[in-house]
C-alpha cells in the first residue's frame, strides 16, 4: 500500500514576508483609496502598469517588453477615461484597445489572443474599481470590496494551513482546500456585514451578506483562475514584485474578479433593484 504524503507544516516564514507586506501596502491602498481624486489615479496607474508589464511577460516570449507597453496603453486610456466620468467612452476604448494589443501581437509574431486577453483582464476590473469609486457612497463600498477581498484571502489561507483537509483542485491549485474556501468565504461576509454596519451603508445586513457572499466566490474563482493561467505559461508566480506573495497579479487576481462583481452589486442597488 502506498503511503500518503506528509502533511505540510505551516509555512510560517511565508506567512511572516505576508504580514511584512501587508503591513507596507495595505496604508498605502487605503490612503488612495480613502483620498480618491489623483492619489487613487496614480495608484491605478502604477497597477496598471506592473500588472500589464507581468502580463507581458507571461504571454509574450520575443517582445515581452514591447507587448507590455502596448497592453499598458491599451488599458490605461479607459483608464483615464473612466476617471474623467466618460463610462462609455471608456467601455469603447477598452474594446478598441483588445484590438490593438491583436494587431501588434501579430506584428511582433506573439499570440494574438493571449495579448487581447490581457487588456480585457486587468482593464475590466480597472474600469469597474473605477466606477464604483464614484457612485453615492463610493468610498464604503470601494472599502468593502477590498474588506471582502482581503479577508475572504487572510482567513482562507489560515484556515487552509491550519486546519488542511481535502484539496479543493488539486490539479491547479494543490495548497487550496476546501476548509480554506468555506472559512475564506465566512470572511468575506463577515467583513462585509461589519463595514455595513460600521459605515452605516444603506442596504441591508441580508444584502451586506450576499455581497460579500458573492464577493468572495469572485475573490476565490479569480485566485483559481490565475492559477491555472500560470499552469498554461508554466509559472509558479507572475513575477517577484511582493515579497511573500509572488507578482501584482498574484496579489490581486481574487480581486479583480471580484470588483466586477461588486460593481454589478452596486449597480443593482443603485438602479433601485429591490436589494
Amino acid at each position: 500500500m502506498t503511503s500518503s504524503p506528509p502533511v505540510k507544516a505551516f509555512d510560517w516564514s511565508n506567512l511572516g514576508l505576508r504580514v511584512i507586506s501587508a503591513t507596507i501596502l495595505i496604508p498605502m491602498v487605503v490612503l488612495a483609496i480613502w483620498t480618491g481624486g489623483w492619489l487613487f489615479l496614480l495608484m491605478t496607474a502604477v497597477a496598471v502598469a506592473l500588472l500589464a508589464n507581468e502580463w507581458g511577460q507571461l504571454c509574450a516570449s520575443k517582445a515581452s517588453a514591447r507587448m507590455s507597453i502596448v497592453i499598458a496603453a491599451a488599458v490605461l486610456a479607459p483608464t483615464f477615461y473612466a476617471h474623467w466620468g466618460y463610462f462609455t467612452d471608456a467601455a469603447m476604448a477598452l474594446v478598441v484597445g483588445t484590438l490593438v494589443a491583436a494587431l501588434a501581437a501579430v506584428g511582433l509574431k506573439e499570440k494574438p489572443g493571449d495579448s487581447a486577453y490581457g487588456v480585457f483582464y486587468i482593464g475590466l476590473p480597472v474600469l469597474a474599481l473605477t466606477w464604483l469609486r464614484t457612485t453615492p457612497q463610493g468610498l464604503t463600498w470601494t472599502i468593502a470590496l477590498f474588506a471582502v477581498t482581503w479577508s475572504a484571502d487572510i482567513v482562507a489561507y489560515a484556515v487552509g494551513n491550519v486546519v488542511k483537509g481535502p484539496k479543493l483542485w488539486p490539479s491547479f491549485s494543490p495548497n487550496k482546500t476546501w476548509s480554506g474556501f468555506v472559512g475564506g468565504l465566512v470572511g468575506a461576509v463577515v467583513a462585509a456585514v461589519a463595514v455595513a454596519v460600521l459605515s452605516k451603508l444603506k442596504i441591508s445586513i441580508g444584502a451586506a451578506a450576499a455581497v460579500g457572499l458573492v464577493g468572495g466566490l469572485a475573490t476565490m474563482t479569480g485566485d483559481l483562475w490565475e492559477s491555472m493561467l500560470k499552469r498554461r505559461y508554466g509559472v509558479k508566480d507572475s513575477g517577484d514584485l511582493i515579497p511573500g506573495h509572488g507578482g501584482l497579479l498574484d496579489r490581486v487576481d481574487g480581486l479583480m474578479f471580484a470588483a466586477v462583481i461588486v460593481a454589478g452589486a452596486r449597480l443593482i442597488a443603485f438602479i433601485g433593484f429591490p436589494f
